[in-house]
């Protein structure tokens, strides 16, 4: 093997063993930022030695093996620096009494390691920017590289986001533990909304010149995915990994040729990967098989899961998916919630009874610079025979997006306003 397909082998191995090996690590040494750097040591190690010895059968456990030997000889040295000799045997014989096997430990619990990474890199006293970029730093395997184009951001920006994390976690004394009770609950709320934020971003690229950034809709399924596994018992969980799984089945169907965007009723439902689609069926079938009363995520996978069993948009179940929203409006009410159900009661019921209730949040500030409201007014304006009207909103909606291929899309569609009806697009991108 080459050194070129040696160092692709070896990033593979490090995109999918780096969140593990950091775990098992910042459990032994408590120090998350001195972890990282130690899981960095044992990736340098494989990039000087598999070169020559060629890539180890169990690559990951190889990896494991030298991060376990730098973890000890860290613990080690640091023991030697920071007690007196007389006292060295002693703290290290009690050391070697609650830990015999440093090596074996770092081995035991991982899922639990883990979960714990999880929580730390999503905490709260971390802005949402700096959580979004840890996370993937830590549980994607991402280097500052690939997060900075990821998120149009320049690579110092992200490296000092990434710095500035983990200092603050150290200062305020994160525990590396998962937490319980009413703190698990506040906690894993932040931990979901950071894997849907990911998600997000590469299923509708918020700027640039691409519609969809597949890599980030893939890490956020991979985290996800993980976290089900980590926590069985939280419904949540297994709906935003439903949601993900049936909105990521339609992306093939949501990009033509050129890379323009299709929206939802327009697209080619044989293009969907049913593979996604039985998966989240599924994950859902596990969250509403807890038996608890439906979390936000879990409503809004039961919504996408309204389009993903229509074989057709006319078969479509308009008013489940109005009755939905209504649901999820009471249980987390926000603007984007009423818009969204706007768009299901046009589709349910027509489109003035949809501009009857999107006309009421005109005046909502926080809609102010959100450009998927005009999208919405001009869409039902237009099929209401208000052309003039809908060409205003659309081109309005145009300036307010920051994606080139959206931006081209609305112009597109003000040009078409009085040529033909266009289906509107739901707000979540459903």
């Amino acid at each position: 093997m080459g050194t070129t397909e040696t160092h692709r082998a070896i990033e593979a191995v490090w995109r999918i063993e780096s969140a593990r090996l950091i775990a098992g690590l910042t459990r032994i040494v408590r120090d998350m930022g001195r972890a990282e750097e130690l899981a960095q040591d044992a990736l340098v190690a494989a990039l000087e030695q598999w070169s020559e010895s060629g890539i180890p059968e169990n690559p990951g456990a190889w990896l494991m093996a030298t991060a376990k030997h730098r973890a000890i000889d860290y613990l080690r040295r640091n023991a030697l620096i920071d007690r007196k000799h007389e006292e060295l045997g002693r703290d290290l014989a009690e050391r070697e009494n609650a830990v015999p096997d440093l090596a074996a430990a770092m081995d035991d619990n991982i899922g639990d390691d883990l979960l714990r990474l999880v929580f730390i890199a999503c905490h709260p006293v971390l802005s949402t920017e700096a959580r979004v970029a840890l996370t993937l730093r830590l549980l994607g395997g991402l280097s500052t590289d690939e997060i900075a184009r990821a998120y149009l951001s320049a690579e110092p920006t992200i490296a000092q986001r990434i710095v500035r994390a983990k200092r603050t976690l150290s200062e305020a004394h994160v525990a590396f533990e998962v937490p319980r009770g009413a703190e698990f609950t506040a906690r894993l709320s932040s931990v979901l909304q950071v894997i849907y934020l990911i998600f997000n971003e590469g299923y509708s690229a918020t700027a640039g010149d691409d519609w969809l950034r597949p890599a980030l809709c893939e890490d956020a399924l991979r985290l996800g995915r993980i976290l089900a596994e980590l926590a069985p018992q939280e419904p949540e969980v297994h709906g935003l990994t439903a949601l993900m799984e049936i909105q990521a089945s339609r992306s093939r169907a949501r990009v033509g040729p050129s890379g323009e965007p299709i929206l939802l009723l327009e697209q080619n439902r044989a293009h969907w990967d049913q593979l996604l689609i039985r998966r989240g069926l599924a994950a859902l079938a596990r969250a509403e098989g807890l038996g608890t009363a439906r979390g936000s995520y879990v409503l809004q996978a039961e919504i996408a899961a309204c389009h993903a069993r229509a074989r057709t948009p006319e078969e479509t179940d308009w008013p489940r998916i109005v009755t939905l929203y209504a649901a999820l409006g009471r249980l987390a009410p926000s603007p984007v919630v009423e818009l969204n159900r706007a768009v299901a009661v046009a589709m349910a019921f027509g489109p003035a009874a949809g501009l009857e209730l999107v006309n009421a949040l005109t005046a909502e500030p926080s809609l102010k610079n959100y450009h998927l409201l005009p999208t919405v007014r001009g869409d039902l304006l237009n099929k209401l025979g208000r052309f003039d009207e809908a060409r205003l909103e659309f081109k309005r909606a145009a300036l307010l997006t920051h994606n080139a291929r959206e931006r081209e899309l609305l112009l597109g569609r003000a040009r078409a306003c009085g040529a033909g009806s266009t289906p509107c697009e739901q707000p979540w991108r459903e």
